[in-house]
């Protein structure tokens, strides 16, 4: 039996002590802040960037994973007599399957040793994909099957969110420019979806708590009647807030796993403070 490795990328939010489980190995997204870089969730934690970013004068940016430190991962893995699937965030949020695809070739005769993915999608709608085939791999899938599961996933996941404000992804370029619109009038607060991999605008409710009562309502309606129904709460610096709209989302659905999870530094660049969101897998 092929001793299979999963790799992914810092915007999937997976636990550590799950990636260490189901030998998950994540490569970090970069933040550029100033004249500084920083690895996503290595160099700099979620606590500590939203405490900066509060006075900042300058505002950070991001970039993907590097080729060099994806084919490095690609690489070690292999020598260590893997089988790799890598499973990343969506093409049309960010390079990182340009990263990916170019480390691959890179490896020449190796190469063939390396599958990757593009997930379509971000936060724990990604992790729940790369954990589905990981998982599946500890219990004797083949290569060719957790790939098939991992393509299947993706139309098991996804993920809802509601944000202060578009100011963020507007800025960053990853929602189009007149959905900028919607929530500004009477401080309304949008709710969005990532769909056909990019974030979409779903509805506009006028306050926050009543957007995240959506939000819950929304993936209800996407899990109704499935089984094995998973959920993870994405939350940039409300804590608080996240774990209540996954108490009452688990709870209302039956969920078998239950996660909360931070928005890393990177997206938080593009989502901005305040966002929450809310993940599942199910039916799979």
């Amino acid at each position: 039996m092929s001793k299979i490795a999963f790799v992914t990328d810092s915007t999937a939010y997976i636990p550590s002590e799950l990636c260490k489980q189901h030998n998950i190995t994540v490569t970090p997204q970069i933040l550029i802040w100033g004249e500084q870089t920083y690895q996503d969730g290595i160099d700099i934690r979620p606590a500590e960037y939203y405490s900066r970013l509060k006075d900042a004068k300058v505002m950070p940016t991001t970039s993907q994973v590097p080729i060099p430190v994806m084919q490095s991962t690609f690489q070690g893995l292999v020598d260590q007599g893997h089988e790799v699937i890598g499973i990343f965030i969506s093409s049309k949020l960010s390079g990182t399957m340009h990263s990916a695809i170019q480390a691959r070739e890179a490896l020449g005769s190796a190469a063939g040793k390396v599958t990757v993915l593009d997930s379509q999608t971000t936060a724990m709608a990604l992790g729940f994909q790369v954990l589905a085939a990981a998982r599946a791999a500890q219990d004797g899938a083949s290569v060719q099957d957790c790939l098939a599961l991992a393509e299947k996933a993706r139309d098991h996941t996804g993920v809802y969110f509601a944000v202060d404000t578009l100011e963020f992804l507007h800025r960053g370029g990853r929602i189009g420019g007149a959905a900028r619109l919607i929530g500004t009038a009477l401080n309304m607060k949008p709710v969005l979806a990532v769909l056909g991999g990019r974030v979409e605008p779903v509805e506009r409710i006028r306050t926050k708590g009543k957007a995240l009562e959506r939000v819950i309502e929304l993936v209800s309606e996407q899990v109704k009647g499935k089984s094995n129904i998973r959920l993870a709460t994405l939350h940039a610096n409300a804590a608080a807030e996240a774990k209540s709209v996954l108490d009452k989302a688990s709870q209302q659905v039956g969920a078998i796993e239950s996660l909360q999870t931070d928005v890393s530094p990177v997206v938080g660049t593009h989502t901005g403070p305040g966002t929450i969101g809310l993940a599942y897998i199910a039916g799979i």
